[in-house]
């Protein structure tokens, strides 16, 4: 098949199977009609919807959710959610966009692409490509505190410390947390969350709840968050909120079963659960709050939260293979994890 003139060739990362991946080139048309085109600068890895995708424990029937993932859940699957790059050229009916101008777009790992102009999000000029990255999951964070009854003073209790996780750490601590706690069992997270917003850091294990009243003279957490994506964690958070205590449920568990126990303190202290997705607002807030208003706030945290702390190793595109492996095999090495795709920084 001959390429369409002014096509550019690119490659694009996809899964074939459980923890395989493999390269494939893909021709890049020039921009049609209300499109433009973007050469992407890097894209990261999610430690949570991705490694569940990587590991084959999604449902393979389960629709894709972005215009621009390819494949299925059955394998094969092009999947990724967090690039970032810059406008090359755009199509006719396109405004505001120009050459050089930088975006972050919900995109799969791929060296170029051309997407309808609605999709790219214009990022701050002067901010640091890399900050940009982190879009995808600030909205996801700024989702969930909005949907996280906090009130100024109280204590906030975080499982998971990934990068949702220490996101929504910094944010609780803007929201008028006075006291956040994080669980998490890979002591360089905890230690990490230290640095960049918790006043403390446990590790999950026998008598978490104990631990956690002790904390808080004896009430336990007003809010907990559970973002570590495992079943146990939500469990603990049910057991560590105090009476009329809420628990958010931020984890896609994917095709794993959770079990609870709900006969005790869950009963007793009529103990709230609701999730959080960032795919909806919470209709309370729609008179105010919209899709809109909730991105344009993850923007302008971009150049105000610690982020470049978060990001723990870079690696050439072309060794995306190898920064799987890390993720699946030593996740206590890693917190963000960046695929970069040539000079810029």
């Amino acid at each position: 098949m001959t390429a369409e003139p002014g096509a550019v060739e690119a490659h694009a990362l996809w899964l074939t199977a459980p923890r395989t991946t493999t390269f494939r080139r893909e021709a890049v048309p020039p921009p049609r009609c209300g499109e433009v085109r973007v050469r992407t600068i890097a894209s990261a890895l999610s430690q949570g919807t991705e490694l569940l995708v990587y590991h084959g424990q999604v449902p393979a029937d389960l629709p894709l959710d972005l215009p621009t993932l390819a494949g299925s859940f059955a394998f094969p699957i092009k999947y990724g959610y967090a690039t970032v790059g810059r406008v090359v050229d755009s199509g006719a009916e396109v405004e505001g966009y120009a050459p050089g101008d930088l975006v972050f777009v919900h995109h799969p790992h791929q060296s170029a692409y051309v997407v309808p102009a609605t999709l790219p999000v214009r990022l701050p000029a002067g901010l640091d490509p890399h900050l940009g990255l982190f879009t995808a999951n600030l909205e996801t964070a700024v989702n969930v505190l909005l949907d996280t009854p906090l009130r100024l003073g109280e204590t906030a209790l975080v499982f998971g410390q990934g990068t949702v996780g220490l996101l929504i750490a910094q944010l609780l601590k803007r929201a008028g947390a006075g006291y956040v706690l994080v669980v998490e069992p890979l002591p360089r997270r905890r230690e990490l969350a230290l640095r960049v917003a918790a006043d403390a850091g446990l590790a999950p294990g026998d008598d978490l709840p104990g631990r956690v009243r002790a904390l808080t003279a004896g009430r336990g957490a007003d809010v907990a968050i559970e973002v570590s994506g495992a079943g146990a964690a939500l469990q603990a958070a049910i057991d560590s909120v105090a009476v009329e205590g809420t628990v958010v449920a931020v984890s896609w568990y994917g095709a794993k079963p959770v079990a609870l126990s709900l006969g005790g303190h869950f009963h007793r202290g009529r103990i709230r659960v609701r999730s959080s997705q960032v795919g909806r607002l919470d209709p309370a807030l729609s008179p105010r709050w919209d899709h809109a208003r909730r991105l344009a706030l993850a923007i302008d945290l971009l150049p105000q939260l610690r982020l470049a702390e978060l990001i723990s190793h870079r690696f050439p595109f072309s060794e995306a293979p190898a920064a799987y492996r890390l993720l699946d095999e030593r996740p206590e090495e890693a917190a963000q994890v960046v695929l970069t795709y040539g000079d810029e920084t």
